[in-house]
């Protein structure tokens, strides 16, 4: 008789014939389970800094300066998305040279630590510096996960995979929703208790740490690296594979013509996935605010009801993506998404004044400008080599956060000069033109083997 082990899948990989999920053993859903928890918890924090940042400062700032808590807001939330792509470009480096799980594990006990002690944040700089540390532990995660999923999950399911850890963001916004729920009420301290239970994450790297196993294609990469670095200390000619993996990889990523091409192209499409969630996603709950108010309808009801639509647009976005890239492939479902959101931006804020109707719209809206960001999980690790590939998920990933911190600023100012949301959102849809462009310089890679 077999055995069979818990670390079998019940059918080949290969095998068409049975349903996808199959094919995987637990190993995979492990993978899958620690990504999109991390990715979950990184939603979790960076929501709660939305949440709480209003009643943090007013503790921390002088009364005479809190007629400008939210310029105070807008301060801490722009460092922590700069800490963000800081960090997410070092985590993703370190991914490439330290391995995927250490780094997950790293990544979530720093994020989890540097919340918990923001909880003792004494002043309104002491508190910027500490979401600066998180920003930076935040976004050393989001790579490593994606660079786990695409390692150890079977070509004919990556982007189900991806798309399903990629959800986990829009899961940790309602978590964070929730619990804030039941912590706000507790009194002026609230936020320093929400940010206590922010450590909390920092248990989950005791089950990675036991249930996670190290991708077994870095494992062989980082072992064909340290051998080309030794024989180049004992001064030995090189092949040009091992010139290649000895180079540090950021400069191996924009030093090769193949790659830098598809790296141009893939930031061009991720600035415009970034830009247009972080500008237009945040004028949809004033937006339809106003137009409650208008109607004398109360408006932090319905600012909450239009959160949770856009919300859970999102998931069904991000999951779903996954599901229609493995069906018809990257490349047109990309596109499909790109073109859409171009097409319901201005819908959203032009064809309807009723505030129900904008429920529906927003909800429809996040499924492809929030659920398009799963094309980088999905895509992009199919355009990389492994000795290099938690490096460009980062650089594409987080070097937009470089700029698209200011877009909700600079979408503000957009509303004053165009007079109004309509004008301003038909005319920051533009962006998805770019990124529509762009996508057709990259390959098709669906159901094909990771580059070696």
């Amino acid at each position: 008789m077999t055995n069979i082990s818990a670390d079998t899948p019940i059918a080949s990989k290969n095998d068409l014939n049975v349903p996808w999920y199959k094919t995987l053993n637990r190993t995979q859903w492990n993978t899958l389970a620690a990504s999109n928890l991390g990715w979950l918890f990184d939603g979790f924090e960076n929501y709660a800094l939305i949440l709480t940042a209003g009643p943090a400062l007013r503790q921390l700032l002088d009364p005479a300066f809190h007629a400008q808590v939210p310029f105070y807001v807008g301060v801490i939330i722009g460092i922590n998305l700069l800490g963000w792509g800081i960090g997410g470009l070092l985590g993703g480096i370190l991914a490439d040279y330290i391995g995927r799980k250490r780094m997950m594990v790293l990544a979530i006990m720093a994020y989890s630590i540097m919340t918990g002690l923001s909880a003792f944040a004494f002043s309104w700089w002491s508190f910027a510096a500490l979401r600066f540390m998180v920003g930076i532990a935040v976004g050393s995660e989001w790579a490593t996960g994606s660079s786990m999923i695409a390692e150890l999950w079977p070509d004919r399911a990556r982007g189900k995979g991806a798309g399903l850890m990629q959800c986990g963001l829009g899961m940790g916004f309602f978590l964070a929703s929730l619990v804030w729920l039941f912590i706000a009420p507790i009194g002026p301290n609230s936020w320093r208790y929400m940010y206590m239970v922010g450590v909390l994450p920092a248990l989950l790297t005791l089950w990675i740490r036991r249930s996670i196993p190290e991708s077994e294609v870095w494992e062989k990469t980082n072992d064909r690296r340290e051998a080309a670095q030794e024989r180049k200390r004992r001064g030995e000619q090189l092949s040009v594979s091992d010139e290649r993996i000895t180079r540090f990889t950021l400069t191996d990523l924009l030093t090769d013509g193949t790659t830098r091409r598809y790296t141009i192209a893939a930031f061009l499409m991720s600035l415009t996935s970034t830009v247009g969630f972080w500008s237009i996603s945040t004028w949809v709950p004033p937006y339809i605010g106003s137009l409650a108010a208008s109607e004398g309808i109360p408006v932090a009801q319905w600012t909450s009801y239009v959160g949770m639509c856009f919300t859970a647009g999102a998931i069904v976005g991000y999951a779903g993506f996954g599901f229609l890239a493995d069906a018809f492939g990257r490349k047109p479902v990309t596109l499909t998404f790109f073109a859409l959101s171009f097409i319901l931006t201005p819908a959203l804020f032009f064809l309807t004044k009723d505030p129900r109707a904008l429920l529906v719209l927003a909800f429809v809206n996040a499924i492809f400008v929030s659920g398009q960001h799963s094309w980088m999980p999905i895509w992009l690790p199919e355009l990389y080599p492994t000795r290099m590939r938690a490096t460009a998920l980062a650089f594409v990933f987080n070097g937009p956060r470089f700029i698209s911190f200011m877009g909700p600023m600079l979408a503000g100012s957009m509303i004053v000069m165009f007079g109004g949301f309509v004008e301003a959102a038909m005319t920051l849809s533009c962006i998805y033109v770019v990124g529509f462009v762009a996508a057709f310089f990259l390959p098709e890679t669906r159901g094909k083997p990771l580059p070696a």
